[in-house]
């Protein structure tokens, strides 16, 4: 893979990842593109999954 779409597919997650985090519904994710939005959901279902653990262990 080209370092350029790498680097905007890693981009994609971060951001994703930033909504799970801060609580936002996967609706929300502004990619259009399979490749990027998927990346995305990937970065929010991570997110999620650390937010709900972290509920669970306290």
């Amino acid at each position: 893979m080209k370092r350029q779409k790498r680097d905007r597919l890693e981009r994609a997650h971060a951001k994703g990842y930033q909504a799970g985090l801060s609580g936002r519904s996967k609706e929300t994710c502004p990619y259009g593109g399979a490749d990027a939005r998927g990346y995305w959901y990937g970065g929010w279902r991570e997110a999620v999954e650390e937010r709900v653990s972290g509920l669970d262990n306290h």
